[in-house]
């Protein structure tokens, strides 16, 4: 399971509407309890979030680095990581 530290949970808390029309967690626990609901993933590299996509079968050819971490699925918590939530 993955655990997700104060930083994931207050960045998904943020930028939740980048990829749900309404709110779906108003504190760090709902969010906490979503991301694991959602299975949402935290990983430490670009490279891991292309390495993710292609697993999942998501067809991102031809799209740039950049364009991927524009996916609304992508929060960019900040410090290298990324959260990735599959809506």
């Amino acid at each position: 399971m993955n655990e997700f530290d104060d930083a994931v949970l207050e960045c998904f808390l943020e930028n939740q509407l980048q990829l749900f029309p309404e709110t779906v967690a108003d504190s760090l626990d709902e969010a906490e309890e979503f991301l694991e609901d959602c299975m949402a993933v935290v990983v430490n590299s670009v490279n891991e979030v292309i390495a993710f996509f292609e697993e999942e079968g998501i067809d991102m050819e031809g799209a740039s680095g950049e364009e991927i971490l524009d996916a609304d699925e992508v929060f960019d918590v900040g410090d290298g990581r990324y959260l990735i939530v599959e809506g």
